[in-house]
């Protein structure tokens, strides 16, 4: 884990924890449940474009299209924007790829209690693309050991709310927010850090960055992608999360014995003043 001196300090003054989901809380690898039911052409088409992105939906997508043994599409143009999905451009028809409300010209809503992605063309929809996820080895834990020491524990993701509720259900955390934007969570950082709260943020994508970077501490796996460990303040090894619960400790153990040392390096030169100065 990489750290920093100061950032060591604030971590022992947090009293609120955020996650986000995918690839945090969960493996971060998804897996497309109604294979069976998507025309051929639309997996070829959004195969093609998950290829381009290192989002973990667009890497069960990519996944599910190899192995099922279908062609490539080489695009005129594509691009990833953060927080909504991916847009490509083949010929005169411009294909969109993740969130419904921004591939369709009308939302249509996630359907079930899993992650759901739209592709579109040319603002009407093709397919709909349904994932399952499971959670990280040892996010049970540390929720519990989180909520016994007191701190607040809450979600925000930039997912579907019945994917994120699924999650938060599991975990037993009451307090998540979904659909959220790169902005979104930077706000609702602000508001908690604006009611007195010390807030760590863990995230590990793109989405997660401006996030990482305006909590007063923030933590991201080895596995996330090359921008969040960029903004955040320690990068951790493994898969379990409950490095996160050994490092809140340690922050404040570690705080406890530097006050009480210093305490005592306080009382000693109180205690020896008077003795130098009577012997001089």
């Amino acid at each position: 884990m990489a750290t920093d001196g100061s950032a060591f300090e604030r971590l022992a003054e947090i009293d609120t924890v955020l996650f986000d989901k995918t690839g945090t809380l969960t493996t971060g690898e998804p897996r497309l449940l109604d294979r069976e039911e998507i025309p051929e052409e639309a997996l070829v088409i959004a195969g093609s474009m998950a290829r381009l992105s290192r989002h973990p939906i667009s890497k069960a997508l990519s996944a599910a299209h190899s192995r099922s043994g279908l062609k490539v599409i080489a695009f005129d143009d594509t691009q990833e924007l953060a927080g909504y999905g991916l847009e490509a451009t083949f010929g005169s028809d411009i294909y969109r790829l993740g969130r419904s409300g921004w591939a369709v010209d009308s939302k249509i809503a996630a359907t079930g209690e899993l992650s759901a992605v739209t592709l579109s063309r040319n603002g009407q929809a093709v397919a709909n693309f349904t994932f399952g996820e499971t959670l990280r080895p040892g996010a049970a834990d540390l929720v519990r050991s989180l909520r016994s020491k007191r701190i607040d524990v809450r979600i925000l993701s930039g997912d579907s709310a019945p994917a994120v509720r699924r999650i938060a259900h599991i975990l037993g955390i009451e307090e998540f927010s979904a659909g959220l934007l790169p902005g979104d969570k930077v706000k609702a950082i602000t508001v908690l850090q604006g009611s007195g709260h010390k807030v760590l943020m863990v995230g590990d994508g793109i989405n997660d960055a401006p996030a990482l970077r305006a909590a007063d501490v923030s933590m991201t796996p080895s596995s996330g992608s090359d921008i969040g460990r960029n903004a955040a303040d320690f990068v951790f090894l493994g898969d379990s999360l409950q490095v996160i619960d050994e490092s809140l400790e340690a922050a404040t153990i570690a705080m406890k014995l530097i006050r009480q040392n210093f305490a005592l390096a306080v009382a000693y030169n109180i205690v020896s003043l008077p003795l130098r100065l009577r012997d001089s």
